[in-house]
């Protein structure tokens, strides 16, 4: 089959594609064909080895995925295809089913196959998504729904979300109306009407005001992509608040230190917890009407270099999502990418 792979840790251009062997579905995995799949930044992380994070990090990176060279050499978790084949002893699929999901850090969807666990975090695609639309799912909403249920996020509570327009962010922002709290959300100028219609009661565009200047306080501020730090944004926390962080060793030092000392904490815990019931939970409020996948840019399989370096100008809305049943991928045009880089 054709696969995206790598042989050793680096900036983007270690991806090649290549022709590898076809996965075969165990007794109780399912082989899904895969038409989409989502470029992450646990994807771009993984593939350089967590350089950008420190000298600790890359090491316990490397200590997981591969010391000198990468164990797993297809990255790629976020997927959406359709059933090829199922093992004797699968129930919940059967051949021709369309299906969405994750594979987490097993990785392997940058490629025409992959085979998941039945009991894995694998669901029927929502009923009149797209499989671009549903392999855009998963990413953001499983993160998003991790950390909000780590704060406990209640009805009636203030919740800040900064990056609300990224993958993570925009799936905050819909999950945390949907739960029943009061949203705020940080942006750039472009993506403020966006995110206004993503859920969010009030909008900031932090180019023009500075969230932590304005006299607001909130239950929880949560930073979507990790580009906050808990000391700017502890004078907006209320007595007993919250800073729901996504990355950053040194949020795990503070979330043990603060879970001790102080009214204020940071709440930050790896590796997530994922489960088939969250996977089912997103089909369940997309088929509702209550949450949509944002996607920025699509690309073919082809030009999944091209795709991760846009990924790593952290300029994305939403999602980038790759193409690999040989269709157009949506809003790919190579006009549109080279006025917007």
């Amino acid at each position: 089959m054709k696969a995206v792979v790598y042989d050793t840790y680096g900036a983007p251009d270690v991806l090649r594609l290549a022709n590898v062997q076809r996965p075969v579905a165990t007794d109780d995995e399912i082989l899904v064909r895969i038409h989409a799949v989502a470029v992450t930044r646990a994807d771009c992380a993984t593939r350089e080895a967590n350089r950008r994070s420190g000298l600790a990090v890359t090491l316990l990176s490397r200590s997981i995925s591969g010391i000198r060279r990468p164990k797993q050499p297809i990255l790629g978790s976020e997927l959406a295809g359709v059933v090829e084949a199922a093992g004797a002893a699968v129930s919940q699929f059967a051949v021709g089913d369309q299906v969405f999901g994750s594979t987490g850090f097993k990785f392997g969807a940058y490629a025409e196959f992959t085979c998941i666990q039945e009991g894995g975090r694998i669901a029927h695609k929502p009923a009149g998504m797209s499989f671009e639309e549903a392999a855009a799912v998963c990413d953001g909403g499983l993160n998003s729904l991790w950390c909000l249920r780590l704060a406990e996020l209640r009805p009636g509570q203030r919740i800040l979300v900064y990056g609300a327009s990224g993958a993570i962010g925009t799936a905050a922002v819909q999950l945390a109306k949907y739960l029943g709290a009061d949203v705020t959300a940080v942006c750039s100028t472009k993506n403020l009407e966006l995110v206004r219609s993503l859920g969010a009661d009030r909008v900031i565009d932090y180019t023009q005001e500075e969230f932590t200047r304005n006299g607001e306080s909130y239950d929880v501020i949560f930073d979507a992509v990790g580009k906050l730090s808990f000391r700017r944004c502890r004078g907006s926390l209320k007595r007993s608040g919250s800073y729901l962080a996504t990355d950053g060793f040194r949020n795990l030092i503070l979330a043990l230190w603060t879970s001790r000392i102080g009214d204020k904490k940071v709440i930050f815990q790896i590796p997530p917890r994922y489960t088939k019931k969250d996977v089912l939970f997103l089909k369940e409020i997309i088929e509702a009407g209550s949450y949509r996948a944002v996607i920025d840019r699509g690309y073919p399989l082809e030009d999944v270099v091209e795709a991760t370096k846009y990924v790593e100008t952290e300029q994305k809305t939403g999602n980038v999502v790759l193409t690999i049943d040989g269709g157009p991928p949506p809003g790919h045009s190579r006009e549109r990418d080279s006025a917007d880089v």
